[in-house]
């Protein structure tokens, strides 16, 4: 059975999983925002997070002008695997560590081998 949040509560806790990431890596973050959706594009089922742009490794000299980078954590998918808040918090805060990753251009293969499945 879904674990019921609001919309709120599920924020909150993106805030909270934040606020437990170092101040030396957050400082390092650069033109990306942080958003909740409900749920992921069609076709990507349960997915719990997406990063959308091009990571720190990947930005050259010919990098300005572009549209922030998107880390999308998504609240319907983590909801429904969950089964209880606890978990969701658990979730989250892996989910938020996972894409913030991406923007620091570490693959999901590296990930992997770190064990943030």
């Amino acid at each position: 059975m879904p674990v019921e949040m609001s919309r709120e509560r599920f924020e909150e806790l993106v805030g909270e999983a934040l606020d437990e990431v170092p101040q030396e890596l957050l400082r390092l973050l650069d033109n990306v925002v942080i958003l909740v959706q409900d749920e992921p594009p069609p076709g990507e089922g349960n997915l719990l997070g997406l990063y959308e742009g091009y990571a720190l490794t990947e930005r050259g000299w010919d990098y300005a002008g572009v549209l922030p980078d998107r880390i999308l954590i998504f609240r319907g998918p983590t909801l429904r695997m969950c089964e209880d808040e606890d978990q969701v918090v658990e979730e989250v805060a892996v989910t938020v560590v996972h894409e913030l990753a991406h923007h620091f251009g570490i693959s999901d293969e590296r990930l992997h081998e770190l064990g943030w499945d």
